[in-house]
């Protein structure tokens, strides 16, 4: 890996998600039958679970800094959360409305920028319409993290490359996996 490559980490939210705190509490309407040591006992899981993705996540971001690698890391934005009440880093884009931008989902959506500053550049295109889905109503899973290719695309424009690059040939090489540092390694 080389200092201009980039990374985009997914990080699973699982853990640091508003709704998880009640299953901490013993709150969630699924452990309305639930007596106390099974709800401690629980609890004490999901916090050895979050541990566990918190150190990660600070392991991925040391070794980023450290390799002066740059990093994205994206997350749902809701409050509360756990990364910005408790993680010293904070995000330097939140997205409250991502149809805006030409996804399917309007989930709004926090990104940590780490070793780099996110671009500021204006994408003067139209967006194209897209079907709007509702993520309460999506149940499985991979299509509710599903990212539409034109939010993608404006995502990479707008935060990611530098205005001078040609747009459509550097996008394709990140999207397709064709760029050539990515070849000259494997």
């Amino acid at each position: 890996m080389k200092s201009d490559d980039l990374i985009l980490a997914f990080f699973p939210c699982t853990r640091f998600e508003t709704k998880v705190f009640l299953w901490y509490r013993g709150e969630n309407y699924g452990q309305r039958n639930w007596d106390d040591l099974k709800k401690l006992e629980k609890s004490m899981e999901m916090h050895d679970e979050l541990n566990k993705m918190y150190l990660l996540l600070c392991k991925l971001s040391i070794i980023a800094i450290k390799r002066s690698l740059r990093l994205v890391i994206e997350n749902p934005y809701m409050q509360p959360h756990y990364l910005t009440l408790f993680w010293c880093l904070k995000p330097a884009i939140i997205d409250k409305d991502r149809t805006l931008n030409g996804d399917y989902y309007k989930k709004p959506t926090q990104y940590w920028f780490i070793g780099f500053k996110p671009k500021n550049n204006l994408v003067f295109e139209p967006i194209e319409e897209v079907e709007q889905r509702i993520i309460t109503k999506e149940h499985d899973k991979v299509q509710r993290s599903m990212i539409h290719p034109q939010y993608a695309n404006r995502f990479i424009r707008q935060y990611l490359i530098d205005e001078k690059q040609d747009f459509s040939q550097k996008i394709g090489e990140l999207l397709n996996g064709t760029d050539q540092r990515t070849n000259d390694n494997l």
